[in-house]
């Protein structure tokens, strides 16, 4: 479990170990490694690394097996954000290092993380679920360098379904409205702003059709159906749109003024 010491992907985390599932989890950030080993205890393993390292990625692996006997499930969680900077307000300066960063852990993270549980999961005949977003399909969630790494992730999905089947199902989940104070390229400074900064859960739920604010945890299940084999056996190279409702609006990530 990549990105899984904070946010959505400890919410994931724990729902896992809630269902009696052992988790590895794979993250950069040591303290908060440290601080959901001291929740989970057991039921967890920790792994500090860079996704962007397929050594890295190995290690988690390795550790997995190692400590648990086997991988049954592999999900790439880890990401960052553009702060949804338009390319206008890209600084001209930056923009190549942050491009590189961003992809480095959206999109490349994600084939890296693939290619190091591939052989462990085909023994397993196990899955993969990536975290998406719904700016993989709608403009407005993010600026162009996050919604075209989104982009990206939709056909990493589509293609590694398509090789790794039979043994391996790869499918993912695209959340919605979410309070993450998600990391940044180091070279444009966002370190903590929130995906939806400065918008409060009421108007979140007056522009989503469900009416509802959604928090980490409501995400979670999400990636339990699609990792359980009985529930999910058929499903490859799918996305559950857990957006609340605002694709079939017609106006994806922007709706009554409000930019998810």
């Amino acid at each position: 479990m990549t990105g899984g010491a904070s946010g959505l992907g400890l919410a994931i985390v724990r729902r896992f170990v809630n269902e009696g599932a052992r988790v590895v989890v794979f993250d950069r950030d040591a303290t908060r490694l440290a601080s959901v080993a001291a929740e989970l205890g057991d039921s967890v393993a920790a792994v500090h690394g860079d996704v962007s390292r397929l050594a890295d990625n190995e290690r988690a692996v390795e550790m997995a097996t190692a400590t648990f006997g086997k991988l049954d499930i592999f999900i790439a969680n880890a990401g960052i954000w553009d702060g949804g900077l338009s390319v206008i307000d890209l600084p001209a300066e930056k923009i190549e290092q942050a491009f590189d960063e961003l992809f480095a852990i959206n999109v490349r993270g994600g084939l890296l993380g693939a290619r190091a549980a591939a052989p462990a999961l085909a023994a397993t005949r196990g899955n993969m679920v990536f975290t998406i977003s719904n700016a993989g399909f709608y403009p407005g969630g993010g600026g162009p360098l996050y919604t075209a790494s989104k982009h990206a992730v939709v056909g990493l999905v589509r293609q590694l379904a398509h090789e790794l089947a039979p043994k391996i199902r790869v499918n993912a989940v695209a959340p919605g409205a979410l309070h993450s104070n998600l990391s940044g390229p180091a070279a444009l400074h966002l370190d903590g702003r929130s995906l939806i900064e400065g918008r409060s859960d009421e108007l979140i739920a007056r522009a989503i059709p469900l009416a509802i604010s959604p928090q980490a945890e409501d995400y979670a299940a999400s990636y339990v159906l699609l990792a359980s084999r009985t529930a999910s056996k058929v499903t490859t190279g799918a996305v559950i749109n857990a957006d609340g409702g605002l694709g079939v609006t017609g106006i994806g990530c922007v709706t009554a003024g409000l930019d998810l």
